[in-house]
């Protein structure tokens, strides 16, 4: 058996935040090339999409890079139509409706509930790019203060599902605190409602990796918190309001999410970094609806911009302990 195939049979530890092991993928990518007689690329990771949890070290390298977010095959050509000028008046708005949502309140000793649908890569780590199968996703996260090495647990289900049916566990090294790592709703509810406090805060905590900016990584970390967890009305609408004081961000009228539901998209251009993220809303209730990935890479062949995956978020709910599922929402 290979050191990749032994990867693959070894039970997963999860950890978050997952754009903060690219290092560590990167030498087991090297080992699973090795193994397979494909020579390594040079050490550069593309950061997974918002919502959906990467392995740590014993899976990430199985894993051939990344989870991620929305839409309904490659896309590849230049960026969609966009516009700057729309994108903070788009941001606020979606503030104002998130701050008039209605409040729902998570214990500490409650989960957060999130099934999303899921396409991604499942090409080769160092050649094109390959969407796999729809998929679902469910992840229970920890309220528990903590610290906590175990935060939650995922399990994924369908055609190219890692390791489907299985729960698995989203642990860490170390034992981690409530904060950007295991974002609680205390937690969370504890951080300004001021836009520009609240930006100061995310700059603070954000943790670039070579060749992002701090506003491109800020920008990850928000879309990472807002399809994730649930928080009270005026943080959501304050995340909303921080990211539309980042320069670069912009609106893209239309776009899918990975349930084929067209919405707004908002978006971050970050010259430095190849890669782009895109947060998508509904036209009419501005409620989150998922988000997309895009990647240029040229050492893989990936000379213009494509798609490299899509989530859509299809319910969010608190329950009382792993494993528990809420009923069915209807689709938005």
């Amino acid at each position: 058996m290979s050191e990749a195939e032994e990867l693959l049979s070894t039970p997963a530890e999860w950890d978050l935040p997952p754009e903060r092991h690219r290092h560590f993928k990167d030498v087991l990518m090297q080992q699973i090339d090795h193994d397979t007689a494909v020579t390594p690329r040079r050490s550069r990771f593309l950061r997974p999409a918002v919502l959906v949890p990467l392995a740590s070290a014993a899976l990430a390298g199985a894993l051939l890079v990344t989870l991620s977010v929305d839409g309904r095959g490659p896309a590849t050509g230049p960026a969609p139509s966009a516009t700057t000028a729309g994108a903070s008046v788009t941001l606020n708005r979606i503030a104002t409706a998130a701050m008039a949502s209605d409040t729902v309140r998570v214990r500490d000793d409650q989960f957060v509930y999130v099934r999303t649908l899921v396409r991604e890569n499942m090409g080769d780590f160092s050649g094109p790019v390959r969407l796999g199968a729809l998929h679902t996703e469910e992840r229970w996260t920890s309220q528990e203060p903590g610290p906590l090495r175990v935060t939650g647990w995922i399990k994924a289900s369908g055609k190219d599902a890692i390791m489907p049916d299985q729960m698995l566990p989203i642990e860490s090294p170390d034992s981690r605190p409530e904060g950007v790592d295991h974002p609680t709703y205390r937690w969370l509810a504890s951080l300004p409602t001021d836009p520009d406090a609240l930006l100061a805060r995310l700059r603070k905590e954000a943790r670039p990796v070579e060749g992002e900016s701090r506003d491109q990584a800020v920008f990850s970390l928000i879309g990472d918190l807002i399809g994730g967890t649930i928080m009270p009305p005026a943080n959501a609408a304050a995340f909303y309001k921080a990211a539309a004081k980042l320069p670069g961000v912009r609106e893209i009228p239309d776009a899918v999410d990975a349930a084929g539901r067209h919405g707004i998209a908002i978006t971050l251009d970050d010259t430095g970094f190849a890669t782009r993220d895109e947060w998508i809303f509904d036209k009419e209730t501005l409620a989150l609806l998922g988000s997309r990935f895009y990647v240029t890479d040229p050492d893989r062949g990936i000379t213009t911009e494509t798609l490299f995956g899509t989530t859509a978020v299809m319910q969010t709910a608190v329950v009382g302990g792993k494993g528990q599922v809420p009923a069915r929402a209807a689709a938005r």
